[in-house]
C-alpha cells in the first residue's frame, strides 16, 4: 500500500501519487497517460496531472488498483 510520506516530490499536489515503491513497470501511464509520467532519471513514474474529469479519475482509480506494487496512492483530498 501506497505512503504519503513516501511520495514522489514530483507529483502535482492533490489526491493520487506515487510513492518509492514504483517498479517502473508502466501499467499506469498506459492507463492513465494523461495524468501518469515517468522520472527517466530515477525510472519510476509519478502523478504530473491530477484528474480534471469523472473520466480520469476512472482512469487514475484503475491504474491504483492494478499497480503490481501498490505504489499508487489515494490520499482522498
Amino acid at each position: 500500500m501506497a505512503e504519503l510520506e513516501n511520495r514522489y516530490p514530483e507529483n502535482t499536489a492533490g489526491t493520487f501519487y506515487v510513492d518509492d515503491q514504483c517498479i517502473d513497470c508502466d501499467l499506469c501511464r498506459e492507463t492513465a497517460p494523461d495524468n501518469f509520467t515517468r522520472n527517466d532519471d530515477g525510472g519510476y513514474s509519478y502523478v504530473y496531472k491530477q484528474p480534471e474529469s469523472p473520466e480520469e479519475e476512472e482512469l487514475c482509480k484503475e491504474a491504483m488498483e492494478g499497480c503490481p506494487v501498490e505504489a499508487i496512492g489515494d490520499d482522498g483530498k
